[in-house]
């Protein structure tokens, strides 16, 4: 599935409107703020640097900016992208243009510059990237920027703030809804479950998540998630090894348990359903 197509199922109500609705926000520690656009937005504000975490879809770029400008009082300076998926870096040229330095993984980087859909301008690519960890020293914080590998993407990191305890984790944080594992971009679900538990790893009770998608998350709430996600995943196993084909195990509904609280018009019950197929039949 190409980036478009992905932007488009992602957010079907932001193209409904001529113009963005007014982004909404969430203060999580000080200085630090869930901007709530189409992909959850970070923001560190301080007295030395304004530094966002993904800037969502395209068309909500001048949106982006205005909130992330009303908060902090004057322009970004850092963008930290988490992954390549047009809703998390949709509006890096936007801010660019206004001065932000954008930051990613190196496999960002590289599935950007050969997309027309992503590489929007010479502001869209990161120029900054980094195989492995960053550290940010900004605002009396300690920011750990680090890559989790094959997990929703090939290109994932995850920014932790260490004195605030709140890490923003991109699309590892699909908060009480089935995940999007991008196959096609390097993720896999081995490494998924991983990097949910990594982050299960660093946090305690009163660590907050900016989710990917979905609400602010706790620890409890990616135990949750992960424990579906590895339930749901021996459920197909069974039937795989029983010898059923795909639209046999389709068809028997496997994580019917499921539907009901994480099923979403993105990923479905079905949709699912064939990434733990594929992800376990590919070779």
């Amino acid at each position: 599935m190409n980036k478009l197509a992905v932007l488009a199922l992602f957010a079907p109500l932001a193209f409904a409107q001529d113009a963005p609705a007014p982004i909404e926000h969430t203060e999580v520690a000080e200085g630090i703020y869930m901007l709530h656009a189409v992909g959850g937005v970070g923001l560190l504000v301080g007295d030395e640097y304004v530094v966002m975490i993904d800037d969502s879809l395209p068309r909500t770029g001048d949106a982006i900016v205005a909130k992330a400008e009303e908060l902090a009082g004057r322009p970004v300076d850092f963008v930290i992208n988490t992954h390549v998926h047009g809703d998390h870096v949709g509006s890096n040229q936007t801010l660019a243009e206004t001065g932000a330095i954008i930051v990613a993984h190196e496999n960002i980087r590289k599935r950007m510059k050969d997309d027309p859909e992503l590489n929007t301008g010479p502001g869209a690519l990161p120029v900054i990237t980094f195989p492995d960890k960053v550290t940010f020293h900004v605002n009396g914080q300690e920011a750990r920027v680090f890559h989790l590998p094959a997990a929703h993407t090939d290109g994932d990191a995850a920014i932790l703030f260490v004195e605030a305890n709140v890490i923003a984790p991109g699309d590892i944080v699909f908060r009480g809804i089935f995940p999007y594992i991008d196959l096609d971009n390097g993720g896999s679900v081995a490494g998924y479950k991983d990097a949910m538990q990594t982050l299960i790893d660093m946090a305690n009770e009163d660590t907050k998540f900016i989710s990917g998608h979905g609400p602010l998350a706790t620890r409890a709430g990616l135990v949750e998630d992960l424990a579906m996600l590895v339930d749901a995943e021996a459920r197909v196993k069974a039937l795989i090894d029983k010898g059923m084909d795909a639209e046999q195990i389709v068809a028997s509904d496997p994580l019917s348990i499921y539907h009901d609280q994480y099923n979403w018009q993105f990923i479905t019950t079905e949709r699912m359903t064939r990434t733990l197929i594929r992800s376990l039949t590919q070779t």
